[in-house]
């Protein structure tokens, strides 16, 4: 089946929602902190709970995907997203704040899982094209979502970036309910069976491994950058602007990602990235460590990071993904809730240090990177036996 562009459009908006919701109040932390009378470490710690409540609902909405069909569970998920953004924009006390970011958490991993579901099990031999396109337009949130958030924040405070959550969650409900309500295909296998197949695949959980890294290195930067720019002098308005250069690259390293997959193949540009991406967080390990007198040290070489992550995350996950065909859901809610499992523990790390963002966001992505070797190096036993020989029974045998 091929993809029309509204459909390619609304799977990109589903893809998009979960930073959006991430990236669109970082700008208001300061005037949060102010309303909540309460100091960067809690405001930080509901980036931190956000990403918890994504790992736990990553895998409940992926196993109810495949056992009840994508459009029911993909519009409950949306419903409780959409309910908990709307609360949170009459949060008057942190533990709200906390209680309700972790609500919205678990209702947008819904999106976050279906919609790669979707296109293994209905565009699968486009799947590594889709996945191209769409991930790099994702790159996008981190750059419109905080100057959305600055825009609505500065005009009608920081409750705003909530109630525009909950438009956002109302709309997608709305496109939701109007797809093909096409009922789950009966199981041959148990979810017990499913889940254990895909944690013996090196294949499938060496590639997870490697994006669940990449992103953490990402999230680490994303916890700490708004108070290492506060701690400089930047104001509101710049910490927004901060995130374009970033988003620029990882779109960039998407656009000659998929360019050089189609000329060398994925397995060598994959291994180029992932040197890419070490070398960059040597860089700014090494900024990390001195006095700075701007952000730009550390951005510049993050711009890097970013462009290895835009080429590599279609690669990893379109790896992943294929070796799990007859359980497409729950494999990427696995994989999601493995992803944002390491993303939570490196955000934590960034976050219960916060005064000290500038030096601990550098020792986070070095330990990252190291996950990364790791994952490539699990994932590359099995690298010449699945993807070089088309042997319908070894593909078989390995999932």
């Amino acid at each position: 089946m091929k993809i029309s562009k509204l459909q390619l459009f609304y799977l990109a908006t589903l893809s998009m929602l979960g930073f959006i919701a991430t990236d669109m109040y970082l700008p208001a932390f300061k005037a949060m902190e102010i309303d909540f009378a309460t100091g960067p470490e809690q405001i930080a710690l509901s980036l931190t709970i956000f990403l918890v409540g994504m790992a736990i609902g990553q895998l409940i909405w992926g196993l109810a995907s495949d056992k009840f069909g994508h459009r029911n569970t993909l519009a409950a998920g949306l419903v409780l997203f959409t309910i908990a953004s709307l609360g949170l924009a009459f949060a008057d006390q942190v533990w709200q704040l906390l209680a309700l970011r972790f609500i919205q958490a678990i209702g947008v991993c819904a999106p976050a899982v279906i919609w790669q579901a979707m296109v293994i099990q209905r565009y699968s031999s486009q799947s590594q094209q889709i996945f191209a396109t769409i991930m790099p337009l994702v790159a996008l949130s981190p750059a419109l979502a905080p100057q959305l958030g600055v825009l609505l924040a500065e005009s009608f405070g920081w409750p705003s970036i909530f109630v525009a959550l909950s438009v956002i969650g109302m709309a997608l409900i709305t496109a939701t309910m109007a797809q093909d309500n096409k009922k789950a295909d009966i199981k041959q296998t148990s979810i017990a069976a499913d889940i254990k197949a895909l944690l013996a695949s090196k294949a499938y959980l060496g590639n997870v491994l490697i994006y669940a890294t990449a992103s953490a290195a990402f999230f680490a930067y994303l916890t700490g950058m708004p108070e290492i720019m506060a701690q400089l002098g930047y104001s509101t308005k710049d910490i927004g602007l901060s995130f374009i250069p970033q988003t620029i690259a990882f779109m960039l390293g998407g656009y000659l990602g998929k360019v050089a997959v189609k000329k060398f193949g994925d397995e060598r540009v994959l291994r180029h990235l992932i040197g890419l991406f070490s070398v960059a967080s040597l860089l700014i390990f090494i900024a990390s460590q001195w006095q700075l007198e701007s952000i730009w040290p550390i951005l510049t070489p993050f711009c890097l990071i970013a462009v290895a992550n835009g080429a590599l995350y279609p690669i990893v996950v379109n790896r992943a993904l294929a070796n799990a065909k007859q359980a497409p859901a729950t494999a990427a809610g696995l994989q999601n809730s493995l992803q944002i499992c390491i993303s939570s523990l490196s955000s934590a790390l960034v976050a219960s240090m916060a005064s000290q963002a500038q030096m601990v966001i550098g020792i986070a992505i070095v330990i990252c990177t190291a996950g990364l070797w790791f994952g490539f190096v699990v994932s590359n036993k099995q690298l010449s036996q699945h993807f070089t020989t088309p042997d319908n029974s070894r593909v078989v045998s390995d999932e």
